[in-house]
């Protein structure tokens, strides 16, 4: 069977190898009840104009572009999802829209992302749900990661929060360093994760100056690929293969079939915290980060910012 591949841009000769893969593949289930009085219907948070008519994948799209070049963006969707992210994607070709036959969690996700890249590109995961005000400041953080993960050894980088409270809902990173927390702008090792902590356990993360996960991460992609198959050998062994017929027109039947067998698969519980005592962290400091998983958290955030949508404006 002759197989028919479809044309595609490689990295390699794009910039300096440096990529974007933003994740918008999730379903938004924990701030349904607000999209959908929003919107009117089931599209998941981040196609949700939430910032009066503008989307926190528009906002992610607008705070990147200055640092990645848009034939080095990609972006991880859902195939149910492609009336919602169509029209925000108008200016994206195919072969940048990695999309799931469905979704699987961000595991099974980031692996075929990075499959998409050369071995040899670095590669910056940017969540498209979060909301960030200070984007100048935060860019330069990412900026700073690039270069560690280019160093010798390939170190990937995490994204660290200054936190404004003892949150429990949100992952922290409790960093290598000083008793009292790491400076803003420091890159430490990582000792630890810890995933929705108990308010006790929270309070004492916060008063050592542990760090909010932001679950934005940069390294190389051979790097992210060999902690991959080392901490999930089933879910790698399944979908690494695949690659060879990437850029094909089975491509999308291969990977179907496949995300029929695999389990659903958090990268953060079963990757990074398997892999802790290998990442550093970057102190991106006070950001005006906020993940919009709740409503009080849209509302918080909006209220701080002194912001008024029209939609808050119906709902009063």
């Amino acid at each position: 069977m002759q197989l028919k591949r479809i044309k595609s841009r490689n990295t390699r000769s794009n910039g300096h190898g440096r990529c974007a893969m933003i994740l918008a593949g999730g379903d938004g289930t924990r701030l349904k009840a607000l999209t959908r009085a929003i919107s009117g219907d089931e599209r998941p948070k981040q196609f949700c104009p939430i910032l009066n008519n503008d989307t926190l994948l528009v906002q992610t799209r607008k705070r990147i572009r200055q640092n990645f070049k848009p034939e080095n963006t990609y972006y991880i969707l859902t195939k149910d999802h492609e009336k919602f992210y169509q029209p925000l994607l108008l200016d994206v070709s195919r072969q940048r829209k990695i999309i799931q036959s469905r979704n699987k969690g961000t595991a099974p996700a980031i692996l075929v992302g990075l499959l998409k890249l050369p071995i040899d590109a670095t590669v910056a995961f940017f969540p498209s749900d979060h909301y960030i005000s200070d984007k100048k400041s935060f860019m330069k953080h990412i900026k700073r990661a690039f270069k560690t993960a280019e160093l010798p050894g390939h170190p990937i980088v995490l994204v660290g929060i200054k936190p404004e409270c003892p949150e429990t809902s949100y992952g922290w990173i409790e960093p290598i360093g000083s008793p009292f927390g790491t400076a803003k702008g420091e890159i430490s090792k990582v000792r630890r994760f810890w995933e929705k902590p108990t308010a006790d356990i929270a309070d004492k993360l916060f008063k050592r100056g542990c760090l909010w996960n932001s679950f934005v991460m940069i390294g190389k992609v051979g790097k992210f690929l060999e902690m991959i198959k080392r901490t999930l050998p089933d879910l790698y062994d399944e979908i690494e293969p695949l690659k060879a017929f990437f850029g094909t027109d089975i491509e999308n039947v291969l990977l179907e079939e496949a995300y029929e067998k695999i389990e659903e698969t958090n990268f953060s519980n079963k990757v990074l915290e398997g892999c802790a005592d290998e990442l550093y962290v970057v102190n991106a400091g006070d950001v005006g980060w906020s993940d919009w998983g709740e409503p009080q958290r849209v509302f918080g955030s909006l209220e701080r910012l002194g912001i008024k949508t029209d939609w808050m404006l119906a709902m009063a």
